[in-house]
């Protein structure tokens, strides 16, 4: 009985050449060149998309600061002088002007309008206007008498009513009077103190978590392609790699959810509902609900969109600097426009915001350019570029910049317990003695130098507890596409 050999034929072949049986296999069976003949391998990758992280957006326009709550609070002035839009007027009492105190929207609302206080009345719409002194008040209107006619009546002077917008300039009183004595109809002309009001904002922070986990045997796997991670690792061991893009990635969620964060209004069950689960506004929200939304701006158009947005900000806070975070097309469009503008780009505006330092902020990506009595410093957001996130996305409700004031508010820290200055857009992160929140990272399993369970695996935890604030979002403005 022949000897039949248990691993392949050793007979040779009667002509010199190549077989696969001359070769022993440690693949799965198939033919494989390149564990034949050693090929020529790139050992490095292919950096095919460039620097892939988009963070860095909140570092330069803002702060990480600490706190100790499920709630951060802030409370924002309101207007200083007296104005009401929207007032109506009946035909019966042409010379009285209904002030819309209360109800939906303006449940704030009260009239402090005094007797003998002098108005400016304004149709919003047709452009007529009158000055008048307030001769008698009620909890919601006051009676006038116009000083060029005091037989005119509103309706007579071409008033709309429900477009009118009064605001007090002043007083008059006549010689001997007290601001004590009644008037002529026998109303009482006190005068009304203002206490001052201020509107109050929050916010919650969210709990955002990731991980890694690799195995043990593949922690071992050595590969023939060195990788090289942002961080700065490199090697042959691919699991270096994966764990660097996952800290990579949760590095930017830290950021993306600080932008596209929303509150939760839904009527979810379990962990979903909203006491469990609040959500956290993000800069985004935060804009389209307080803030100003420019829909379809184009700049290559020429100036008239964009002076229509400085003539908004004069009639909000009037920040003098301004950092302008676009998209490619909305960049570009910005710079034909700043082409026609004779020294208003990249040297005709003061970086005051970067030390009056060009140098620096061209280092960082911005240029300057001054128009009216602002300073703008303009840069590409990579966030809004990027394929994988807004970059995508064009048209309709596509975002295609942001405008965020520089410098800082004044508000009030009720743990200090005194006035402070904060970044009009800064993070709060949790963060105690016992815990600091802002960015946890941790090893479980007993593989990779932890031996915390008999999980034959490597797994890497990362956490954040964290919202953002954005403060005067009045003084914000959105592009929106169309």
């Amino acid at each position: 009985m022949s000897l039949t050999p248990q691993f392949g034929s050793i007979i040779p072949s009667s002509k010199q050449e190549l077989l696969n049986s001359n070769y022993l296999k440690f693949n799965d069976g198939n033919n494989d060149f390149a564990q034949q003949y050693l090929p020529e391998v790139y050992e490095q990758e292919v950096e095919r998309y460039g620097n892939r992280t988009l963070s860095g957006f909140l570092r330069m326009v803002g702060a990480e600061m600490p706190m100790t709550s499920d709630q951060v609070i802030w409370s924002e002035q309101n207007r200083l002088h007296i104005a009401y839009n929207d007032c109506t007027y009946a035909g019966g009492t042409p010379s009285q002007l209904d002030i819309p105190v209360g109800g939906a929207g303006n449940t704030l609302v009260e009239n402090v309008i005094s007797v003998n206080d002098t108005v400016v009345i304004m149709d919003t719409v047709n452009g007529v206007e009158g000055k008048a002194i307030v001769t008698a008040r009620a909890a919601g209107s006051i009676t006038i008498q116009f000083f060029d006619n005091a037989a005119a009546t509103l309706a007579s002077k071409g008033f709309v009513s429900g477009q009118i917008k009064v605001f007090v300039y002043g007083s008059a009183y006549s010689k001997g009077r007290s601001t004590l004595d009644g008037t002529a109809t026998g109303a009482s002309a006190e005068r009304i103190s203002v206490d001052p009001s201020f509107t109050q904002y929050s916010n919650s922070p969210v709990i955002i978590r990731s991980q890694y986990q690799v195995n043990g045997s593949d922690m071992a796997q050595i590969g023939w392609v060195e990788v090289a991670s942002e961080d700065g690792a490199s090697g042959y061991l691919w699991y270096l790699k994966a764990e660097s893009e996952t800290r990579l990635r949760f590095e930017d969620y830290l950021e993306m959810a600080m932008v596209e964060g929303e509150l939760n209004a839904a009527a979810g069950a379990g962990d979903y509902q909203a006491s469990k689960l609040p959500g956290s506004q993000g800069l985004f929200a935060a804009i389209e609900e307080r803030g100003n939304v420019q829909v379809g701006f184009t700049a290559a158009a020429g100036l008239d969109d964009f002076d229509a947005i400085l003539k908004n900000l004069d009639t909000q806070g009037a920040i003098e600097e301004n950092m302008l975070f676009l998209q490619r097309q909305t960049a570009l469009d910005f710079d034909d426009m700043l082409a026609n503008i004779s020294g208003g780009f990249a040297g005709g505006v003061a970086f005051g915001l970067f030390e009056n330092s060009e140098e620096m902020a061209l280092n960082l990506g911005f240029s300057g350019f001054r128009r009216g009595s602002y300073d703008f410093y303009k840069t590409d957001w990579k966030y809004l570029n990027d394929a994988s996130t807004r970059g995508a996305i064009s048209g309709i409700n596509s975002i295609e910049g942001v405008l965020v004031p520089a410098g800082t508010s004044t508000v009030y820290d009720q743990i200090l317990g005194t006035n402070i200055r904060r970044p009009f857009l800064h993070v709060r992160y949790r963060a105690s003695q016992a815990d600091d929140r802002r960015m946890k990272s941790w090893i479980t399993g007993s593989a990779g130098g932890a031996f915390t369970s008999t999980l034959d695996a490597m797994q890497v935890n990362f956490l954040s507890e964290r919202c953002l604030v954005t403060q005067a979002a009045n003084n914000f403005v959105l592009f929106k596409g169309v």
